[in-house]
């Protein structure tokens, strides 16, 4: 059969550019006589792969000279545990609760030290941002933490929070690359990258210098302290380096396409397609409130399960796939990031328009 239309939350679509161009190199990556796979991560080939991605990086998002990129392991879900154990001082932090990662994180930083549900939107089902002007931010806060897009919810800040000074600290898995940012906001800005970046098995770590120190808490495992990757730039062990490399090639992707300015024009343009139509439906509804909406992450209902699965499993059928929604919340989901192409979108909402009519009578 032909590409699918691959809506899923992560592991997620890829440009097929980049697809190809792997393919290519599979057998022979530049005269090597071999695979990116099989090459040594201490190899001159493999050494310029992961500083030309580094430098396409920073090119991309404007990194300042004084953050350092750190290709790491272990997902997302391993800096939950690393961020207190490097950076907690004080063992205190502030976190806002606005979905299942931000608890996850939350819960696991308790561990390690105080920390402090300072803000969260689990009374309506995590499908806002809450007011993060004005935060009873904990004066000796080592930091605060948020989850900037939420996957599994559909919400994005859309103003970063007013941390009164702390260190704000935020996974952008799910929006990483969609659009520009200020690194500078940052002092610690992570994501995994199987979600909009690459395959799965990769984190990208960008984080201040001045966070990067030797004082971590007591028991740290050496693979989890941010110096000991900073001092060997990604390679104290063996790295995730094809994963790496595939990161590489979608940087060079963005960087064709216009870089993050017109990515994200281009994700705007995408999801006014999906989110107009249902703003309009007599039969769907979007689960998030308009002005958090996220544009990567797109769930929504019927308000009948049954009909849920049926649209499911009708999509499936015709080349739409993995639009089941989150089993926490059910529903449907559709995940548009930078490389679905806006006629998935468009071919979406014309099959959604038939299920309505079909299914209202």
């Amino acid at each position: 059969m032909g590409r699918v239309y691959n809506f899923s939350a992560g592991p997620a679509v890829l440009p097929e550019e980049v697809l190809r161009e792997a393919a290519e190199e599979m057998l022979d990556y530049k005269g090597t006589g071999m695979s990116v796979m099989e090459m040594s991560h201490r190899s001159k080939a493999f050494e310029t792969i992961i500083e030309e991605a580094e430098q396409d990086l920073r090119d991309l998002m404007n990194i300042p000279d004084n953050y350092k990129v750190l290709f790491l392991q272990g997902g997302a879900s391993q800096q939950f545990a690393m961020i207190p154990m490097n950076l907690m001082k004080n063992k205190v932090a502030d976190y806002i609760i606005t979905g299942q990662w931000a608890k996850k994180a939350y819960e696991e930083a308790k561990k390690y030290g105080k920390a402090n549900a300072i803000a969260s939107s689990a009374d309506e089902t995590f499908s806002y941002i809450p007011d993060c002007s004005d935060l009873p931010i904990s004066e000796d806060a080592d930091y605060v933490y948020i989850c900037e897009n939420n996957t599994i919810y559909g919400t994005k800040y859309k103003t970063l929070p007013n941390t009164k000074g702390k260190t704000l600290i935020a996974d952008v898995s799910s929006c990483f690359l969609s659009e520009p940012v200020d690194v500078t906001r940052y002092g610690i800005i992570y994501g995994g990258v199987q979600k909009n970046v690459g395959p799965a098995g990769v984190v990208i770590v960008i984080i201040r210098e001045d966070l990067i120190t030797e004082d971590t808490l007591p028991g740290t495992p050496t693979m989890l302290q941010y110096k000991i990757h900073a001092d060997n730039k990604s390679l104290y062990n063996t790295p995730p380096a094809y994963g790496i490399y595939i990161c590489g090639k979608v940087f060079k992707w963005l960087k064709r396409k216009g870089g993050l300015t017109a990515m994200k024009e281009y994700n705007e343009k995408k999801a006014a397609v999906l989110y107009d139509y249902l703003d309009q439906s007599k039969l769907f509804k979007g689960t998030v409130r308009k002005e958090d909406r996220s544009l990567m992450n797109v769930p929504f209902v019927t308000g009948n399960e049954e009909l849920d699965a049926k649209f499911v499993k009708e999509a499936k059928a015709v080349g739409f796939e993995n639009l089941k929604g989150h089993r926490t919340v059910g529903g449907m989901r559709a995940s548009i990031y930078n490389a679905m192409p806006i006629e998935g979108v468009e071919k979406l909402v014309e099959f959604m328009k038939n299920f309505e009519a079909e299914n209202l009578k």
